[in-house]
């Protein structure tokens, strides 16, 4: 197949189509890890989106049904500058083409990736359309330019499970995976024991990866799932010990249900949120958020812990940050920062138990500088109850 990504700029760059065959719009961005391109497509954060893989080589592991990070891909068009021809690995279920094809999702390879990031590096994410059916650069233009954008419009909605439910009430799902090579030399899984679940928690669904639930039941916590659209009532009917935040697409401007319920219950429980989560919280204290120019995404950013100033690698996801001149900062402290750009990646209320993170502690960056917050978040609880 043809394939085509057209910038609302006017750029153009023609490949080879694979994937579904179609023609869909998106922000473009671009994300900098060297794995993990299925836990890409398959996170919410993503939906509306056009994903350009900055590594060169991308499908060589192919896919599998373990490493999914939601029901199914969430991204509007993928981009990479070569596709591996023949996926190589022993878990591997199904090749990226066929993968694609499956959720009706069009891909293009043979683009000049590097290119294409330094564009939008220096101009910004960027409107875009991407086809794989027989389209000219004009009209590929016309329809980056048409389409609605990212600004004021949520995505939310479009990813949240619409029913509440508990999180793997039979333990199937959470444990903590390992791969042993037997005698013979075939590899089989193995996990450890997880602890009881004596912690109730609600988590908020505004597009959660699958991880953070396993993580959080790896840490004694019993997960109440809720829609975004919950209310504070509708979740302390839960009585849970804490509240979880979670991670999610689009403009957190755009979100002003989950802002009032997130208001109401400052102070209630305590509440631990992380991407955004934490941009919900900004709005939560009274604050605003804005647009960066290219965004976070990626498993290699930097942040600095500013009580200690210990600094981690983080891995990241987002194209908004919370405003830290908008919040009352007698009332809020802000505990961490990108050391890239500045911008607030961490927060803590000064008055209410309530902390929060701007990038993915569970998913591994490091690979486990950051995954003590889902700690900290119980240490927190456990002081509360004991308040």
């Amino acid at each position: 197949m043809n394939g085509v990504l057209a910038l609302e700029d006017g750029t153009v760059f023609r490949g080879e189509g694979f994937g579904a065959k179609g023609t869909a719009c998106g922000e473009a961005v671009f994300n900098t890890s060297m794995t993990g391109y299925q836990e890409i497509l398959t996170d919410p954060s993503y939906k509306g989106q056009i994903v350009t893989m900055t590594y060169p080589e991308i499908g060589n592991y192919g896919v599998n049904s373990a490493d999914v990070e939601s029901w199914r891909p969430h991204v509007a068009g993928f981009v990479v500058r070569e596709l591996s021809s023949q996926p190589s690995n022993w878990r591997s279920e199904a090749s990226l083409p066929k993968y694609l094809e499956q959720f009706e999702i069009p891909a293009v390879q043979g683009v000049d990736t590097r290119a294409l990031t330094k564009i939008l590096r220096v101009k910004g994410a960027m409107k875009s359309c991407i086809s794989t059916e027989d389209i000219s650069d004009k009209e590929a233009v016309r329809r980056a330019r048409e389409w609605k954008g990212i600004i004021g419009v949520d995505y939310v909605k479009e990813v949240t499970h619409r029913e509440a439910f508990v999180w793997d009430p039979d333990d199937k799902y959470s444990c903590n995976w390992k791969a042993v090579r037997e005698p013979h030399g075939e590899m089989r899984y193995t996990d450890d024991l997880l602890p009881s679940a004596d912690i109730p928690i609600v988590a908020f669904d505004f597009g959660i990866k699958y991880n953070i639930l396993r993580r959080l039941r790896q840490r004694g916590f019993r997960v109440q799932l809720v829609p975004a659209t919950a209310t504070a009532n509708e979740v302390m009917k839960y009585k849970p010990d804490g509240i979880f935040l979670s991670n999610g697409p689009g403009d957190p401007e755009a979100l002003d249900y989950t802002h009032k319920s997130v208001r109401e219950l400052l102070g209630e429980v305590p509440i631990f949120g992380i991407c955004l989560g934490h941009q919900i919280l900004g709005f939560a204290f009274g604050g605003r958020t804005f647009k960066l120019k290219f965004g976070h995404r990626g498993a290699n950013q930097p942040v600095k812990d500013l009580p200690s100033g210990k600094v981690a690698i983080t891995a990241q996801n987002h194209g908004f940050a919370v405003d830290p001149n908008s919040m009352d900062q007698t009332q809020v402290e802000i505990t961490q920062v990108n050391l890239n750009d500045q911008t607030v990646e961490g927060m803590r209320h000064k008055r209410f138990p309530v902390l929060s993170v701007q990038y993915h502690p569970e998913a591994s960056p490091g690979p486990h500088d950051a995954g003590f917050l889902f700690d900290e978040f119980r240490r927190l609880i456990v002081s509360f109850k004991q308040s």
